[in-house]
């Protein structure tokens, strides 16, 4: 049930999705457990205010922002902290409504439940006599 990240395209009759600022595609792990699809992703120096994720059309998008705060006037930087952004495509067998995501220390988990009808069911044996 592995889900699949949407391909970026430069295509003009393609909806534009992207801000015109640059951004980065953040790593993810992404695991599949019996209940849904956990998504690990590494956002460093983004706080839990400026994530963004949200579902549409059957895409999960990751939009998020960092923020440097220097304790006093920059002289020199080569390194700047930058927006993240990360499309994934969902498959049917989500269930879009039960959604979840949280974030510590810079790592966000997005929990993607299985819809009812897809999670695997035990039955139960009854002896007969």
């Amino acid at each position: 049930m592995a889900e699949k990240t949407v391909p970026e395209t430069t295509a003009s009759a393609v909806p534009e999705t992207r801000e015109e600022a640059r951004t980065l595609v953040p790593p993810v792990d992404i695991f599949e457990f019996p209940e849904g699809l956990g998504v690990v992703v590494d956002l460093p120096g983004v706080d839990k205010d400026s994530v963004h994720v949200r579902v549409e059309n059957n895409t999960l998008t990751i939009k998020a922002s960092g923020a440097c705060h220097a304790p006093g006037d920059t002289l020199y930087r080569e390194f700047c902290l930058m927006n993240y952004f990360r499309q994934f495509q969902l498959g049917e067998k989500i269930d879009q409504e039960k959604i979840a995501a949280d974030m510590k220390n810079g790592v966000l988990t997005v929990r993607l439940p299985k819809a009812e009808e897809v999670k695997p069911k035990k039955i139960a044996v009854k002896v007969s006599g």
